[in-house]
């Protein structure tokens, strides 16, 4: 016991005297030093004299003998870690929205809105392609894009995800409105700059689509022609319906097994969760409480079945990236990463 002693009185003084040099230099709140002060000098008090803290032993029929004073200080010490460790999850997830609402509104007010706001009057379908490092390709997959489908006229933005290239140029040259994000935070924040640009723009149906040339823009039509007939709420393409070029075995099995999690969980069939090219009514969009950056494309499926949306799903073909490296991670931990983001839109 005294050996236990002394090792927590030595780490206490370690905690005040890091403490103290970290304060001045503003490393550490007030509120911080002072609750690291209090923890120390406890410990401290205890390692030197733990007879003073008898009465508050007494006060829980915590007696003498058998370690079980011992066992009390464990407790005590595993609830305040336990108090600290929800206030600084707190906190994180604190900054983590700001940070996230600051992107986004500098990825609003970075539009090109002198352009928006010249585009011709009437009926739109505003086309939304997140965008990292796709200067290869963004020209080319705006090129694909109708001009109009079922008489609205078809208006693409492109979400700049802080590429180092010049996706953002290709894109303008191109005929696309840009958003450009001040530093890369994944697809899906950068999707849920564009969903907010196309409600702006007062979009009938929005659809989003890959720069990366995966995705056909031919069959644009098939995604949007239920939202506009009022037979759904979002339309999902899938490549199990339709055709695709297979990356790998692993990612084969990759997309069945995920489309039999997600329908799992979420009580509906759905065949493709993991593909990105989907038309999405706005009345919905406006609904969807969306905050996954990454790995983000179960996200809305899920939020939207949550709201009890028409979801209908519809064959697409899934081509092999044109030009360039997949900026998705491998295979392994592009699995665990996305399906850590199913359960916890579920479990939300």
């Amino acid at each position: 016991m005294l050996a236990l002693r002394i090792v927590a009185a030595v780490f206490a003084v370690g905690v005040l005297l890091i403490s103290a040099y970290r304060y001045p230099k503003r490393h550490i709140s007030r509120l911080n030093l002072i609750i690291s002060w209090l923890i120390a000098t406890a410990i401290i008090v205890l390692a030197i004299s733990p007879n003073l803290f008898n009465p508050i032993f007494d006060a829980f029929n915590f007696k003498p003998g058998g370690q079980r004073r011992l066992l009390a200080v464990e407790l005590a010490a595993i609830i305040v870690l336990f108090a600290l460790i929800v206030r600084n999850m707190g906190y994180t997830d604190q900054s983590v929205r700001s940070i996230r609402e600051l992107v986004e509104s500098l990825a609003v007010q970075a539009f090109d809105w002198d352009a928006a706001h010249e585009l011709p009057e009437g009926r739109r379908i505003v086309v939304v392609s997140p965008a990292f490092n796709e200067a290869e390709n963004v020209g080319a997959t705006l090129q694909e894009l109708p001009e109009e489908i079922e008489g609205l006229r078809v208006v693409p933005i492109v979400i700049d995800d802080g590429s180092t290239d010049t996706t953002s140029d290709e894109a303008r040259k191109n005929g696309a409105l840009v958003a450009r994000l001040p530093i890369r935070r994944g697809g899906g924040l950068a999707l849920r700059v564009g969903y907010e640009l196309a409600l702006r723009m007062g979009a009938e149906v929005v659809v989003s689509i890959d720069a990366d040339g995966q995705h056909v823009p031919d069959e644009m039509p098939l995604l949007v022609k239920p939202i506009l007939t009022g037979d759904a709420d979002l339309v999902n393409g899938s490549r199990l319906l339709g055709e695709f070029e297979s990356e790998s075995k692993i990612r084969h099995i990759g997309v069945h097994f995920f489309s039999w999690l997600v329908t799992m969980l979420a009580g509906q069939r759905i065949t493709d969760p993991s593909n990105g090219y989907r038309a999405t009514r706005p009345e919905i969009l406006r609904k969807l409480s969306l905050e996954q950056d990454q790995f983000w494309t179960s996200e809305l499926l899920i939020e939207a079945l949550r709201l009890r949306a028409t979801i209908v799903e519809v064959p697409i073909t899934i081509r092999a990236r044109r030009a360039g490296q997949s900026k998705k991670p491998k295979s392994l931990k592009y699995g665990w990463h996305f399906s850590k983001a199913i359960f916890k839109t579920w479990l939300r």
